[in-house]
């Protein structure tokens, strides 16, 4: 018998004292992400203007909320600063440049050094890299994380949330250490990737860890570029209905960006063939 994702859900146990949520949702063959998924508590106007901020983001990554509230407001947008502000931060968005050093005095700002300035990066599991963006729905949104070979770009596991919590990040590192571990692993300062939880699974299975530079975006520009890819060539061009929608297509264009799309500084191959070589 086929049952709902909503049946489904309600066969899960949350408080289950020896099977965690994940591997119940993949006993029943539910998407972990349709078990956490909630509508965003957002009115249809929010909603629209957090489409026109991710859309205008993509281009102008160094865009803060004033000017995203100044280019909002030339688009007819009659909005404020702080609605601004607070849906730019709901949506993990945050303009990049260049930002004087806040760090106070006896406070280590950092645990971990940004470990790829000036490496030469020759081969597969050498470094990996993360990341977390915003994909939009017709009636909500939610996160995507994907953890990527950089020498190759090939996309090794990815997951989507509702919220900006460390599981689904987790999820993800596990999926991808299952087959293969790098060297090194490269992140941004956001508290997924800070979090002790995942620092110390890192550290278990032996792996260096870089820290890229607050409000450096650079620092992890293949990430980045996987971004725009995935919004300009998928998200904008399908506009997802709803979560499984939204898992199926990322699914279908993750395959597609893995084993068929050329990349032109791969010498035109894709990253499977890189990475597998």
């Amino acid at each position: 018998m086929a049952y709902s994702v909503e049946r489904k859900r309600h066969l899960m146990e949350p408080s289950h004292p020896e099977i965690p949520i994940y591997r119940q949702c993949e006993l029943i063959g539910l998407a972990r992400a349709s078990y956490y998924y909630e509508p965003a508590g957002e009115t249809q106007y929010n909603l629209l203007l957090m489409r026109l901020l991710d859309e205008q983001y993509t281009r102008t990554p160094f865009y803060g909320s004033p000017k995203m509230t100044a280019w909002l407001r030339l688009q007819g947008h009659l909005v404020n600063h702080k609605r601004v502000e607070r849906l730019m931060r709901k949506m993990g968005l945050q303009a990049i440049y260049p930002k004087p050093k806040l760090s106070k005095k006896g406070v280590v700002s950092s645990k971990y050094p940004y470990l790829l300035r000036g490496l030469v990066i020759q081969r597969p599991n050498q470094v990996w890299s993360t990341d977390i963006t915003y994909i939009r729905l017709r009636q909500g949104f939610v996160y995507l994380v994907a953890i990527m070979d950089w020498f190759s770009r090939y996309v090794l596991s990815w997951e989507v949330s509702n919220s900006l919590d460390s599981f689904f990040c987790l999820w993800a590192l596990d999926k991808a250490l299952q087959r293969w571990v790098p060297e090194i692993f490269n992140s941004d300062q956001g508290s997924q990737f800070t979090s002790e939880v995942f620092t110390s699974r890192l550290e278990t299975a032996g792996i260096r860890i870089s820290w890229d530079g607050r409000g450096r975006v650079w620092d992890n520009i293949f990430v980045e570029r996987l971004w725009r890819s995935v919004k300009w060539e998928e998200v904008y061009l399908k506009d997802y209905a709803d979560v499984p929608e939204a898992i199926g297509g990322l699914g279908d264009y993750f395959r597609f960006y893995n084993t068929e799309r050329p990349h032109q500084s791969l010498g035109y191959r894709t990253p499977q063939q890189v990475f597998f070589g």
